[in-house]
């Protein structure tokens, strides 16, 4: 059986295609490519080049879930119905999943098994208390609203990554992990379930990130909205793809072109992104009473050492050391702490493409 995996981020797209064979799931490629340009031509693109003349399921990546769609499921008109429905929540990545959703249905017809794999449903069980928010329980009810969390196939990756590490653990250890690209997050995880997310009703909450604006005072958007007279859609426009380090900046959303510059607001920006960042960290240390390790995935928190070392700065007083050379050097799963640090520091590639993989072929067995 092959497996085609779509994983639409908010700037990029990731596809690999894997095989079962001899009950062993083998990836036999992988590619990013930025956004843009037509799903329907990519996809036979990379089909073609990589000689993919059979596929027999297609599996998305899908931000948010909601509350229906809690588990993976096979792709039907329903489905799509309320992945539609949900994108004024996620509105970089729901509408963008439906496309390539629909332009698998072209590439490969109509009768192509297709499943939805939802970021959101690692986090269907958070803890009341930190699922809740502080809102007159009747419009909680009335309108779904709570916390959702998102980045769940990351952070559950990075958890099964740092678990592989320490077999000895069995099921125990609380990490706190972090996927910083496009978008960030970070939650606290105990005995692989997740306690706290910084990601909440949408994507916009919590971290600043390369064009979102994270955590802000409720205030500031009416004051905004009124002085400015935007419409809810000029408010979301301006929250989603107008903050954040684009907009602290005025220069770039990518902290690595932040970084080469010696402009004063591309500093504030890296500044923020990364003080917001150890915020954060030290809020989900209480969280958890302490912390095994602190994992770092995505696009920046795999790539940027100076990004990581920021972060962590001044993070001894909690038994966090990091090793400046291990830092600088770390390539795929790095442990980059130092031996005096009493809390673990890893780097963890974070292999999306793997989890949709297996969840599509436990979806497909169920059927059989």
């Amino acid at each position: 059986m092959k497996i085609l995996t779509v994983n639409t981020g908010s700037s990029s797209v990731r596809l690999a295609a894997f095989v079962h064979h001899e009950e062993k799931l083998t990836e036999l490629v992988s590619v990013r490519k930025d956004s843009g340009g037509e799903p329907e031509d990519t996809l036979q693109e990379f089909v073609q080049a990589h000689e993919l003349a059979k596929v027999n399921v297609v599996v998305h990546r899908v931000v948010h879930g909601g509350m229906r769609l809690i588990s993976p499921c096979l792709i039907d008109c329903d489905v799509e119905r309320e992945i539609a429905r949900l994108a004024p929540l996620a509105p970089l990545h729901n509408p963008v999943a439906l496309k390539w959703i629909r332009a698998a249905t072209e590439v490969f017809g109509i009768h192509m098994l297709q499943v939805a794999v939802f970021d959101t449903a690692f986090f269907t069980h958070l803890p009341t208390v930190a699922q809740t928010y502080a809102i007159p329980h009747e419009l909680t009810g009335k309108y779904a609203l709570r916390r959702y969390g998102f980045h769940g196939l990351a952070h559950q990756a990075m958890w099964q990554a740092w678990r592989d590490q320490h077999p000895d653990f069995l099921q125990n250890g609380k990490i706190i992990s972090m996927q910083l690209g496009a978008g960030c997050s970070i939650t606290a995880t105990d005995k692989g379930l997740p306690r706290d997310t910084s990601m909440g009703f949408s994507p916009l909450e919590g971290l600043m990130m390369a064009t979102r604006s994270g955590d802000l005072d409720p205030g500031l958007v009416t004051f905004l909205q009124r002085q400015e007279s935007l419409t809810p859609e000029q408010m979301d426009r301006l929250l989603n793809e107008q903050s954040g380090l684009s907009g602290v900046s005025g220069i770039s959303a990518d902290i690595r072109e932040l970084l080469k510059s010696k402009d004063g607001y591309a500093g504030l920006a890296i500044e923020l992104y990364c003080y917001r960042a150890r915020k954060y960290l030290g809020a989900y240390l209480a969280v958890l009473g302490g912390a095994n390790a602190v994992v770092f995935g995505g696009g920046v928190g795999e790539n940027v050492p100076v990004v990581r070392e920021k972060i962590l700065a001044g993070m001894e007083w909690c038994g966090i050391h990091l090793d400046a050379k291990k830092n600088s050097d770390a390539s795929g799963m790095s442990c980059i702490s130092s031996e005096a640090s009493r809390v673990e520091v890893w780097v963890a590639p974070v292999n999306e493409a793997t989890i949709l993989a297996q969840e599509a072929e436990a979806v497909i067995s169920s059927r059989r």
